[in-house]
């Protein structure tokens, strides 16, 4: 599995990563788009073929997941969280204090993801993802402070080996 920085010649695996992931799929022209604008940036994990994506973008101190996209063949493997912790870096050294993402509300799966990486509902914008047979959804808007370490996920250990 290989992580690495992806760039406007990638627009069509993007794409099509994001078309696996939601109803509404982002086109290579639109991704292109969000990766030349100032600040933006992507990641995509790969082995022998595409496995997942992230695209965001950083300015004015703030910065922003713009969308994130698994296979879902390789979802619930932490590819995930490992994307979301990269952004955040990236981010973070692109002079970001904070992260803010929007999640449908009702996508029980990434709000435990983003919860779990330090994220925390800061608002709610009613109807904004559209969803088939002319049904919306709100978005949850979840914000990360970057200049604090997220939650560890991990137990601590005492100095026996066992449960602190």
């Amino acid at each position: 599995m290989m992580l690495r920085p992806a760039g406007a010649g990638d627009c069509e695996v993007l794409s099509a990563l994001h078309a696996t992931a939601f109803d509404e799929a982002w086109p290579p022209g639109l991704i292109g788009d969000l990766l030349a604008s100032p600040g933006a940036g992507a990641l995509l994990i790969e082995d022998e073929a595409p496995q997942a994506m992230i695209l965001w973008r950083a300015a004015g101190g703030e910065g922003e997941i713009l969308t994130l996209a698994v296979d879902p063949r390789r979802r619930r493997k932490g590819i995930a969280r490992l994307l979301v912790e990269a952004a955040s870096g990236l981010a973070k050294t692109a002079g970001a204090e904070a992260l803010f993402l929007e999640v449908a509300h009702d996508n029980d799966a990434a709000i435990a993801l983003y919860r779990g990486a330090g994220f925390e509902e800061v608002g709610r914008r009613p109807g904004y993802y559209g969803r088939g047979g002319g049904q919306r959804a709100d978005a949850l808007v979840m914000r990360r402070d970057l200049n604090t370490a997220p939650p560890n996920p991990y137990p601590r250990v005492s100095e026996r080996g066992g449960p602190a």
